[in-house]
């Protein structure tokens, strides 16, 4: 009887339509996914989820790092998560004024009554989105 060993570590990929951003050997990861966020060890059942737009943590021993995504798909087996985002950025790609002007026009929008809804709030999601990413990353730039 062949014995079956779970891995104790996972491959992520990250990658966008321009650029790779991630391709590294970590212990867990974090990701928005079609449901809410979604937490994947080694070993993780085998799914394919739409990703929403939040942050990607994952971890390697005690240090934790953070992405800002927005739309794509994940792909995770036991030992390998695959992320093809329409939009990926790393904490020192964001340009944290630019964002929180975008979260001033998003608010803005959002209180007029002829606002396309829908626009105005995912525009709203992905200014607080990279906020909370350059936020949560500012100790680790300094």
């Amino acid at each position: 009887m062949a014995t079956f060993e779970l891995p104790t570590k996972i491959q992520l990929i990250i990658v966008t339509p321009e650029r790779s951003l991630v391709s590294a050997t970590v212990d867990e990861v974090s990701l928005p996914g079609e449901e809410g966020y979604l937490g994947v060890l080694p070993g993780h059942t085998p799914l394919l989820t739409s990703l929403k737009i939040g942050e990607i943590k994952y971890k390697m021993g005690s240090t934790a790092k953070y992405l800002f995504v927005s739309w794509g798909f994940v792909e995770i087996l036991p030992d390998r998560v695959t992320v093809l985002a329409d939009v990926a950025e790393t904490p020192e790609d964001i340009d944290v004024e630019a964002a929180a002007e975008a979260r001033e026009q998003a608010e803005k929008r959002l209180k007029h009554p002829d606002a396309d809804f829908r626009a105005a709030q995912v525009a709203l999601e992905q200014a607080l989105g990279r906020m909370q990413v350059a936020a949560k990353a500012a100790p680790a730039l300094r």
